[in-house]
């Protein structure tokens, strides 16, 4: 959809406005958010009031200064007797760049909480949880110091002047009154970054930081009672969305601890492995040429990290965290094993960063005893993060099954092995033909390990042998470039190999497929076959295809054939006969009676599985008493001023694409069933160019509802729709579907279109016409029925059906055939695995416990 501005024409002797104006709709976002936000903009105006009156505008605050006064900490709150710095810390920042991030802070999360809890109630949480937070931290930091702790007696001394304790607790008391979708990833993502802060970093702040959280979640417990009783599902793309951000702030955290006042932490002690101390290269070479002693060793190692490459050698881990991260928010298999092989290493690195990989602790008496031990325990505290991280990634890893085809991983092999040998040779060669030219004088055996240390972090230099540093300029640039270009290739290669996906099925099928569906075929469940997880199988001459998929053996169809009517019965035996080549069980899924005598002379059985539901907008008319509650709906969506969008995933305005996300995140989350497929589409469904989406927007622009409708064609002209994803909003007018189903079907009406499909209804049965008997219930039907009431409390079959039904719809069953009915045990498996692909045992516990409800 677009709009065309009026050109106006400004005549050559107009005068040039003095000053442009902003437009109109600046202001009323400033109004709305002043509206919402009023103490989130106070709090900025105070900060910066602040700042100024202390100087921390523009210069830290010191201990011996002014700001004294304001910071809390055990030797201004406690030893000075400054009783209201817990207060007064809130409201001045540190220095200029804590400045910048309180403004940023309080202008996004300290807004969103009082969105969420109001402004009353966010100030409240604000003080509360930053007053109580920085009390019970300054006075378990006296207490620990007291008693000799490391952390508390190294910290003793500092001051804390911080707003962002108190938005951060705010904000955790705020996330009780989310919905359960963003009421998860507040927390998570929250506390993930707080304990980084607090585990790497050890800055009193950041333990605040950690209190006020705490207090936060128990303060909103206490204003919303049950927010903490049970954790809420999330879909395949949000459990793969928090788990990489998990293990992207995992590799920031050893950064972290380079901050200042930098590494206090009990994580911090890895931080060690990227520091680069400053050395006289040349002196150092110069000496140990001369005279190689026992510090030679010790001096050499510095000399050989020094540079631009072995640094950024050194955050290699980091990186391929980072890669690991994005991989695994698309779902790659790759990318799981690469962060399980990283978190190893991670592992491994602690010790080899130990000077000759050995930890000794010198203690006279029990005084010195208890330091040293509590020193031992934060070195081994580093292996928490890569053992956590390896066991979420062990406990999710169904999530992570997308692979590779084969030939991009044989390419993707070729270019890592070809990078490594041709940059390794070119090392070595070099330095054997220097051997000479190295400190200390190299032998064979050196060099070839020296090329191996040349593709490893410095971390590891304790277990790779003597160090020897070259002399001529040209070996010492490939001693320090040879690395970080292999591993530059590697992370090129693997961003490259994520995009490669094993779908079974080429780019050319898909727009082949797609090409006979235009021609006609399919039916109107037909555009079901374009989904992810189905492959295609085309006739010899390629005028006739079938999607399907194969599950233990099982190959499923999906819709009616995609042919001409008059070779459907060609098309269907030379399938059969395809999948009998391959050791296959062909069962056609979700076909329409039209081809049941196809199936009749095959000698195949065949059941219903659903009744699809049919709309004619050519002649659709909401007139009389059968359309009272659909036009009741409609009509008081009109004087709601509820208008509609037709429009496509690509079309849409960033605004409303992510409240579409939002809404079907949030549907998800509420849920603790499993998340459906293969004839049920989801979010990623609704991207398709071809799909067109219909949304119901109230008079402020929010949606209120969306649908999706997928086209079926004859002679490469849309004839019909059929409704897939069905979504709608919390604070949405109550009609709304009915409102936004019959609006679509007279846009349909006025744009020619045949066939309104409101899709298949599965286990349901047709109503019985008025007059007419009802027939003899047979086995199935009985099976049928009974599945259908028990499936009810779950997934509302009924229910939706029962919808449907206000519309008037008629009726088309939909059918299973199969060759053999000893295979329905098997088949029904492999359907039951279509329609939940990545289920597991927790998942189906959910199930049994809801239909036993």
């Amino acid at each position: 959809m677009s709009t065309t501005d009026t050109q106006r024409q400004t005549a050559p002797d107009a005068p040039t406005p003095a000053k442009r104006k902003p437009p109109a709709p600046f202001w009323v976002a400033v109004g709305r958010y002043a509206r919402v936000a009023p103490a989130s903009i106070a709090l900025v105006v105070i900060v910066l009031v602040t700042s100024i009156l202390t100087s921390t505008m523009w210069m830290p605050a010191t201990i011996g200064g002014d700001s004294l006064v304001w910071a809390a900490g055990v030797t201004s709150t406690i030893q000075a007797g400054f009783w209201w710095t817990p207060f007064t810390a809130l409201f001045v920042p540190e220095d200029p760049a804590q400045l910048i991030v309180v403004v940023i802070l309080a202008l996004t999360l300290f807004a969103a909480s009082e969105r969420l809890i109001g402004t009353l109630r966010a100030v409240i949480a604000f003080l509360v949880t930053g007053v109580v937070g920085i009390t019970i931290g300054v006075l378990g930091q006296w207490a620990a110091a007291s008693i000799g702790e490391i952390w508390a007696t190294s910290t003793e001394f500092d001051f804390t002047l911080d707003p962002t304790i108190g938005i951060i607790g705010a904000l955790i008391t705020a996330s009780a009154f989310a919905s359960a979708l963003w009421r998860r990833r507040i927390r998570l993502l929250t506390f993930a970054v707080v304990m980084m802060f607090v585990l790497y970093n050890g800055d009193q702040n950041n333990v605040y930081r950690l209190i006020a959280a705490l207090l936060g979640l128990a303060l909103g417990t206490i204003l919303r009672p049950g927010s903490m009783k049970r954790i809420r599902r999330s879909s395949h793309a949000e459990t793969r969305n928090l788990v990489a951000a998990l293990i992207a702030i995992t590799a920031f955290g050893p950064l972290v601890a380079l901050l200042p006042p930098g590494g206090l932490g009990p994580f911090s002690f890895i931080s060690a492995l990227f520091e680069h101390q400053q050395v006289a290269t040349q002196t150092v070479l110069d000496q140990c040429d001369k005279n190689f002693t026992a510090n030679c060793r010790l001096d050499l190692a510095l000399v050989s990290v020094d540079g631009v490459g072995p640094l950024l050698l050194s955050f290699l881990p980091l990186v391929l965290l980072i890669v690991t991260a994005i991989g695994l928010r698309r779902g790659r298999r790759f990318a799981l094993i690469l962060g399980i092989v990283v978190n190893v290493a991670m592992i491994v690195l602690p010790f080899t960063a130990l000077p000759g990989g050995n930890l000794t602790i010198d203690a006279n008496d029990i005084k010195d005893l208890a330091p040293a031990i509590e020193l031992l325990f934060w070195v081994l505290a580093a292996f928490v993060v890569p053992v956590a991280s390896i066991v979420l990634l062990l406990i999710t890893r169904r999530q992570f099954q997308i692979r590779a085809p084969r030939a991009a991983i044989v390419r993707f092999a070729i270019i890592i092995v070809s990078a490594f040998v041709i940059l390794a040779v070119a090392y070595l060669i070099a330095g054997l033909a220097s051997l000479t030219e190295f400190v200390p004088d190299a032998t064979i055996g050196d060099v070839f390990a020296s090329t191996l240390r040349r593709f490893v972090p410095s971390g590891f230099e304790s277990i790779t042998g003597t160090v020897i540093v070259p002399t001529v300029p040209f070996v010492s640039i490939l001693y320090q470039w040879v690395g970080p270009v292999f591993w530059a290739v590697f992370v090129l290669a693997t961003l490259q190999l994520y995009r490669a996906t094993a779908t079974g099925r080429t780019v050319g099928d898909e727009l082949h497929f797609r090409e006979l569906l235009k021609r006609g075929g399919g039916g109107t469940l037909g555009f079901m076959g374009t989904w992810p997880g189905n492959v295609y199988w085309f006739s010899e001459d390629r005028d006739a295809a079938v999607a399907y998929r194969v599950i233990n053996g099982i190959a499923i169809t999906l819709s009616d054939p995609v042919c001409s009517p008059e070779r459907a019965e060609r098309t269907i035996a030379e399938f059969v006969s395809f999948c009998d080549a391959n050791s296959w069980v062909p069962v056609f899924y979700s076909v329409h009676g039209e081809y049941l005598p196809v199936f009749d002379a095959l000698g195949w059985q065949y059941m219903s599985v659903g009744e699809e539901t049919l709309m004619h907008p050519q002649t659709f008319d909401m007139a009389g008493k059968p359309w009272q509650k659909v036009r009741q709906a409609h009509n008081r969506g009109i004087k709601e001023n509820i208008s509609t969008l037709w429009t496509t995933w690509d079309d849409l305005p960033p605004i409303l694409a992510t409240q579409i996300t939002a809404m079907s995140e949030q549907w998800v989350s509420e849920k603790e069933l499993p998340e459906m497929g293969f004839t049920l589409g989801a979010l990623a469904e609704l991207k398709d160019p071809d799909v067109a989406l219909y949304l119901a927007l109230d008079p402020d622009g929010g949606l209120q509802a969306i649908t999706s409708w997928l086209p079926s064609y004859r002679d490469g002209k849309v004839v019909g729709y059929t409704i897939d994803f069905m979504r709608r909003g919390d604070a949405s007018i109550p009609g709304i579907m009915e409102f936004i189903i019959a609006s679509a079907a007279l846009r349909m009406q006025g744009e020619g279109v045949e066939v309104l499909s409101l899709s298949g209804a599965p286990l349901a049965t047709k109503p019985v016409s008025d007059g007419a008997p009802p027939a003899d219930p047979t086995t199935m039907d009985r099976l049928l029925g009974f599945l259908g009431r028990t499936l009810e409390p779950a997934y509302g079959f009924a229910s939706l059906f029962k919808f449907k039904s206000k519309f008037n719809p008629t009726y088309e069953t939909i059918y299973m055939a199969y060759p053999d009915p000893v295979a329905l045990p098997a088949i029904g498996s492999a359907i039951g695995k279509a329609y939940l692909p990545d289920a597991h045992a927790r998942e189906y516990l959910a199930l049994a416990r809801t239909l036993m409800k």
